[in-house]
């Protein structure tokens, strides 16, 4: 397996609770799920998000989408070692994805059943919701902070 060098070894991330565990096991899940809606039964939805000052063509937006859900989906699942490292990444593309919910707001686009302002508005709190579960439960917030110790 690939090291890091001594300067980095904080990104492994140190032991987690079990609580932890379950909460970014349940968030790896939840991410493969997300990945594979992208690809089949969700893709018409998640066309619609996409915004429209993206300058790539909104299917193909959707696609590289999911294939990122699935493959950190999946390295949160699998790659315990290196769970501080995935959790950040996971945090940013939380943060990389955030436009496509506000572009939902302002467009009024109805997708996923978020068919009022009112709905649409109380999903764009859920964001960082998600970036502080990733942090938390991958022992990222944990690392940043204790990566000089």
């Amino acid at each position: 397996m690939m090291k890091l060098p001594e300067n980095f070894k904080w990104l492994y991330g140190k032991d987690t609770k079990w609580v932890q565990t379950i909460f970014r096991i349940l968030l790896g899940a939840a991410l493969l799920f997300a990945g594979i809606s992208h690809l089949t039964f969700n893709r018409a939805e998640f066309v619609a998000q996409v915004p429209n000052w993206v300058p790539l063509s909104t299917d193909l937006v959707v696609i590289l989408s999911g294939i990122a859900e699935i493959i950190l989906g999946f390295s949160l699942i699998a790659l315990y070692k290196w769970k501080a490292l995935v959790g950040l990444a996971i945090a940013i593309f939380f943060v990389l994805i955030f436009p496509g919910n506000i572009s939902q707001y302002v467009n009024e686009v109805d997708a996923f059943g978020l068919n009022t302002d009112q709905s649409r508005l109380i999903r764009l709190f859920f964001q960082p919701v998600l970036v502080v579960w990733t942090l938390w439960s991958t022992g990222a917030f944990k690392a940043v902070m204790n990566r000089k110790k």
